[in-house]
């Protein structure tokens, strides 16, 4: 249980994290196969590759399908385009954890972006008095999409497949509120 529990923060983070480079004043990644590198600090998470396969529409179902998520959570979710890219900064709830973020996104959406990430979380479960973690997140295009693979499909590492059109049946693993 512990395992799929990290499984699916894994998956949240790269949805989260490839939804909120796909918002409404966002540039759509392009179609294809990305590889997404996620290294975290702070946490004793290790480095992970994944690749998902993508169109305009799983990103744009992505980023209907987080904003309201995030709106239930967040009370502050700011985006801003800078001269290098975009730069969010955000303030969330979840299970009694409280979360402020703030990241940077840059690159092309085309054939490469990062996203760095830095928060604070306190609270939750373990009572966590304060701990400070730091992502980054790099993408990169591979090309068209592996004959398997649809849009949406995401290859952990083990293998492990999910399409993230099937989150709804992951959130029951979810700790509730």
């Amino acid at each position: 249980m512990t395992r799929k529990l990290a499984l699916l923060g894994s998956v949240a983070c790269l949805v989260l994290s490839a939804g909120s480079a796909v918002a409404d004043d966002l540039p759509v990644r392009k179609a294809g196969l990305w590889e997404m590198k996620m290294v975290r600090t702070g946490s004793a998470m290790p480095e992970m590759t994944m690749q998902h396969c993508t169109d305009e529409t799983v990103d744009k179902e992505m980023s209907n399908n987080i904003s309201p998520m995030a709106k239930q959570v967040c009370s502050k979710q700011d985006v801003k385009k800078t001269a290098t890219g975009y730069v969010s900064d955000s303030e969330c709830s979840v299970a009694g954890m409280s979360t402020t973020s703030h990241a940077e996104i840059t690159g092309d959406f085309n054939s490469a972006y990062t996203v760095k990430t830095s928060s604070h979380a306190q609270g939750g479960a373990a009572g966590t008095a304060g701990r400070d973690t730091t992502m980054t997140l790099e993408a990169k295009w591979l090309g068209a999409c592996k004959t398997d693979q649809k849009p949406g499909d995401i290859v952990m590492p083990g293998g492990f497949k999910m399409n993230v059109r099937d989150l709804d049946k992951l959130k029951a693993l979810l700790p509730k509120q």
